[in-house]
C-alpha cells in the first residue's frame, strides 16, 4: 500500500487565537480558512510540508456529540488531556527559548528515558504540543 498521512485534526475553541498560536508563534502556514454557520475550520501546516496538513476544528461541530460529551472534551482540552500533536526539529533548546514567551509551557527540554530530548506546551485550547530533537 501507498499510504500517507494528508491532515490530522485538533479541535479549538477560539479560532481567532489557534490562528494567531500556529500561524505567528509556531510559524505554520494557512491553507485554508472555512467558515460554516458561525463555525471556523483552519487547515495550517509547515511551509515546508505542502502535503501535511494539520485541521483546526470545533469539536462541536459534529452532530453526533450530546452537550454532554461535549462538555466533557471542553473540560479535558482545558485539561490538554484531548488531543496532542508531536513536531520534530533540529535544535528542541533553541526553539524552546523562542516560544516559552508566547506558549504555555509544560516542559523544559528534557533528556528522556526513551531516547528523545523534547520539550512541550500547550496551545490556546490546551493540545498538547510536543517537539522533539531529531537525531
Amino acid at each position: 500500500m501507498d499510504l500517507t498521512i494528508h491532515a490530522s485534526f485538533l479541535p479549538h475553541d477560539n479560532p481567532d487565537t489557534a490562528l494567531a498560536f500556529y500561524r505567528d508563534v509556531l510559524g505554520f502556514e494557512i491553507r485554508n480558512d472555512v467558515g460554516f454557520e458561525g463555525m471556523r475550520w483552519i487547515t495550517v501546516g509547515a511551509p515546508d510540508q505542502p502535503g501535511m496538513n494539520i485541521v483546526l476544528y470545533p469539536p462541536s461541530a459534529d452532530p453526533g456529540i450530546t452537550e454532554a460529551e461535549n462538555r466533557t472534551i471542553s473540560e479535558m482540552m482545558a485539561k490538554g488531556t484531548y488531543a496532542s500533536l508531536v513536531l520534530t526539529t533540529k535544535d528542541v533548546d533553541g526553539v524552546f527559548e523562542r516560544l516559552q514567551a508566547d506558549a504555555e509551557v509544560v516542559q523544559e527540554p528534557t533528556d528522556q528515558p526513551y531516547g528523545v530530548r523534547d520539550c512541550a506546551f500547550r496551545d490556546p485550547a490546551g493540545n498538547m504540543i510536543r517537539i522533539q530533537e531529531k537525531r
